[in-house]
């Protein structure tokens, strides 16, 4: 697709996106034929192409994004305000409740393991989705120290990539097995560990 698309382009491409996207999690990446996003999103084939020039791959990492965009923004508005500890229990509540409704069906895993680590626009996908959570929960931590709840010295990146790894083992643990006991374990005790590096300033 080249060119700046016009503000009905951008609905178009978006409401493909969208219907692509839930035609995807109902009945899996494999599956899923063009005419069956067609059929959903009421696009003919030369709308499709006309946004994905590169056929379904192109709509896949398309997808990828959309849902990886709203990976975080289910985390909101807790995710965005982390400033004390009830706050940091509420954000760990909503992740839990959003994994745990998603159980072992993970639209975004499914996408990456179809179309391919090797690819150039899943891999920074990913890349660019790690790196805003983990931001996120680090502007948190600091927050935290703002706040007096957290001694100033506390290596700020490396507690924020420990508590994204925990989570993203969680959640593979909970996407082979069906339990998210792992998920909730690996979150309280990532929180609890935060609060006992506060004791010392409390």
């Amino acid at each position: 697709m080249r060119g700046e698309l016009t503000a009905k382009g951008r609905a178009t491409r978006s409401r493909i996106v969208e219907g692509a996207a839930a035609v995807l999690r109902e009945r899996g990446v494999a599956s899923v034929t063009l005419d069956d996003i067609m059929a959903r999103t009421r696009a003919s084939k030369s709308q499709l192409f006309h946004y994905f020039p590169a056929g379904k791959d192109e709509l896949l990492v398309a997808v990828a994004q959309f849902e990886a965009d709203h990976v975080l923004e289910d985390q909101q508005p807790y995710l965005g305000r982390l400033d004390s500890w009830e706050a940091w229990e509420q954000w760990r509540d909503v992740v839990i409740e959003r994994y745990e409704a998603q159980g072992d069906e993970c639209p975004l895993g499914s996408l990456f393991l179809q179309i391919g680590r090797s690819t150039p626009g899943a891999r920074a996908i990913v890349i660019e989705l790690m790196r805003r959570w983990q931001e996120s929960l680090a502007v948190g931590i600091r927050s935290l120290q703002a706040n007096g709840l957290l001694p100033a010295g506390l290596d700020v990146d490396a507690r924020a990539a420990a508590l994204l790894a925990a989570i993203q083992g969680g959640v593979s643990i909970l996407l082979s097995t069906g339990r998210s006991d792992h998920l909730r374990a690996a979150l309280h005790q990532g929180i609890a560990d935060l609060r006992r590096a506060g004791d010392a300033v409390t």
